[in-house]
């Protein structure tokens, strides 16, 4: 069997590893601090450590299981990564540089099953979950993209926002954000991190009670249960009445600001009875609940789809400013690159299905 990453455990579970292992647990720190401080991506260069220790190590763990298959660099700075996971499969990770800093969305599963009708992330269904280590991993190879071109620059901020659904993947994801956000390790603060589910209701109440001050967006794409539907497969079973009640209980249990994410598809959800649809489910939740327009990124084998026209994205805007909405319209980020979650994977994946 491969060996597991050491990326994949928390500092607590590494420290119950030492001393399962009769060494001590300082150990744990030290190994601790060789893998997020100083970034070291072999054992053998942990130079406080014995060479029995090493040795131990190196029976046990790899650190890094990605390997590097392209790299696409956009014009606005956006770097969009394909990584292979020790099985073949292959996995995206996106950088995308923003103003309050170097801004990672990860992937979660390899491919997805939630069935989303628009996306590009659901054109191969799911085949597993990653594991813990792989989804640290995919932080540590985008450090080292910085750190080996001497640029004096950090990841400061994390959306799990990648291909699968995190929810569907709740024991991993979790331990990836203990990880991420121990403050003797990368230290990436919890209000710094996003997770983004497309609506899984026993999943938001669980995480409702985690302790972490992680933040949570949901996608919702569609003001009611008829376009929700058509468009997004987990309607079906947690219609928008029982995720409404879910979040109502994040709101009241967490006191934290909810993201809706919303996607502008043409004729489809952009009209303004769309827009005031969706000022009304949300009026009793104004001062804690902020919604990001998101221009669409055509996927070509969902043709049925097309972004919504600037006038129209404005017009659906107005109407919920006026409602007292909070909301944005996002930024687009690698516009002339394989933008859409799942893209460039499906692409590789075809290209090399034709060379066999």
């Amino acid at each position: 069997m491969e060996k597991a990453s050491i990326y994949g455990l928390t500092k607590e579970e590494l420290i119950a590893w030492f001393i399962e292992h009769d060494e001590r647990k300082f150990r744990a720190t030290q190994v601790w601090e060789w893998l997020y401080i100083k970034r070291v991506m072999a054992f053998s260069e942990m130079t406080n450590l014995s060479k029995d220790v090493i040795s131990l190590l190196e029976e046990n763990f790899i650190i890094n299981p990605l390997r590097q298959v392209i790299i696409q660099e956009a014009k606005d700075g956006t770097v969009k990564y394909l990584f292979e996971l020790p099985d073949k499969n292959m996995i995206e990770t996106v950088l995308m540089r923003q103003e309050y800093g170097m801004s990672v969305c990860v992937t979660t599963q390899v491919g997805c099953n939630i069935g989303c009708t628009f996306c590009a992330s659901g054109l191969l269904t799911k085949q597993r979950d990653l594991t813990a280590g792989e989804i640290v991993a995919q932080i540590m190879l985008v450090q080292h993209y910085f750190d080996e071109r001497g640029q004096d620059e950090r990841v400061s901020h994390i959306v799990v926002m990648g291909i699968g659904e995190p929810f569907d993947n709740y024991d991993n994801l979790m331990n990836f954000l203990h990880t991420i956000n121990d403050p003797k390790g990368l230290a990436i603060g919890a209000r710094h991190i996003t997770v983004s589910t497309s609506g899984l209701v026993p999943k938001i109440r669980e995480f409702a009670n985690n302790g972490l001050q992680v933040n949570l967006a949901i996608s919702l794409h569609a003001p009611n249960n008829d376009v929700r539907t058509s468009i997004m497969r987990i309607n079906r079973s947690f219609p928008i009445e029982k995720l409404m009640d879910a979040v109502d209980e994040y709101l009241e249990k967490t006191n934290r600001r909810i993201t809706f994410e919303y996607i502008m598809l043409s004729n489809v959800n952009d009209r303004p009875e769309h827009a005031q649809q969706l000022a009304d489910l949300l009026k009793d939740k104004k001062k804690l609940t902020f919604v990001n327009l998101i221009p669409y990124n055509p996927v070509s084998e969902h043709d049925q789809y097309s972004r919504s026209e600037k006038a129209d994205v404005l017009k659906f805007y107005d109407v919920l400013k006026k409602n007292g909405v909070n909301c944005v319209i996002r930024k687009e980020y690698g516009t002339d690159i394989d933008a859409a979650c799942g893209q460039l994977r499906s692409k590789q994946i075809k290209k090399a299905s034709k060379t066999r």
